[in-house]
């Protein structure tokens, strides 16, 4: 099992970056954690099994996700590139990835908004991805609708925690 070293910074799957803190021990199972910090947002920190963290992707619940391994270690240099430059090394939109970048519901609201006139099907099932969600198949109009509404509810209890 390959074993992520502090400092090193890995992609989740579903895009975002985080930064390995440090691997711990857990006091009363002795089952070895990796520590890692998400590298946008809020930074927040994070904790999960070695062995999890280093598993594949399920192909059966992410069928299209080209990346083996949950979490994959990048080039240093990684966060060093501006969304365009991920953007075109990924193939993607700029505004997918300003997507997949957005740290809460409302940000990744307006940027599928802006998207409505020229959005297809892969861009869809990116968005829905990186937000644990599939869209059906079908009409690339329902798709969008499907994609908005579940989008609008997560920004609705976004919103209803704050208060």
């Amino acid at each position: 099992m390959r074993r992520p070293l502090q400092g090193e910074t890995y992609r989740h799957f579903k895009g975002k970056n985080y930064k390995i803190v440090a691997t711990a021990e857990h006091s009363e199972t002795g089952e070895e954690l990796v520590v890692y910090e998400a590298l946008y947002g809020e930074h927040k920190i994070y904790a999960r099994p070695l062995a999890m963290f280093c598993s594949e992707v399920d192909r059966e619940k992410y069928p299209d996700v080209r990346q083996v391994y949950r979490f994959e270690r990048t080039s240093p240099d990684v966060m060093d590139k501006s969304v365009e430059e991920e953007a075109q090394e990924l193939n993607l939109d700029p505004k997918v990835v300003a997507f997949l970048d957005a740290d809460d519901s409302e940000k990744r609201l307006n940027i599928l908004e802006s998207l409505h006139p020229r959005i297809t099907d892969d861009m869809i099932d990116i968005m829905a991805m990186a937000i644990d969600m599939k869209i059906d198949e079908g009409d690339i109009e329902e798709r969008y609708l499907s994609l908005r509404d579940a989008i609008q509810l997560r920004a609705r209890f976004e919103t209803s925690r704050l208060r």
